[in-house]
């Protein structure tokens, strides 16, 4: 995993694993690696791992089974999108309006373009 320098490691490992969850890649109820199989799959701190896990935990994505592990909880891809969406929503889409704005666009024609970008991508994005 690449990291970039935008944003803290454990949030960008929070976000690799809520992608393997959305992609149904962990399941429900699955285990998820332990901090250790994680921190060297990723080339990371142990600690960084487990600052991951605690935040995801937090949010209700994973929880821990005393002695066992981390585990995806039942309903975490429904958890992740609320909050992707919820930062979608706070910090990206208003410098998207921003962008909009500037150059002119009108909602009528992102619209068009939108709807033929699902058509083109529905079957590859599931």
């Amino acid at each position: 995993m690449e990291f970039n320098n935008t944003q803290a490691i454990y949030l960008q490992i929070a976000d690799y694993v809520c992608d393997r969850v959305q992609l149904r890649q962990w399941l429900p109820d699955a285990k998820v690696p332990s901090v250790r199989d994680l921190a060297v799959t990723l080339e990371v701190n142990p600690n960084t791992v487990m600052r991951s896990y605690e935040h995801l935990q937090q949010q209700g994505v994973i929880y821990t089974r005393r002695g066992m592990g981390y585990f995806v909880s039942e309903d975490a891809v429904k958890k992740i999108a609320a909050l992707r969406r919820e930062q979608f929503l706070q910090e990206e889409l208003p410098q998207f309006f921003r962008k909009m704005y500037l150059l002119g666009f009108e909602l009528d024609e992102l619209k068009t373009r939108y709807e033929k970008y699902k058509q083109q991508h529905a079957k590859s994005i599931h």
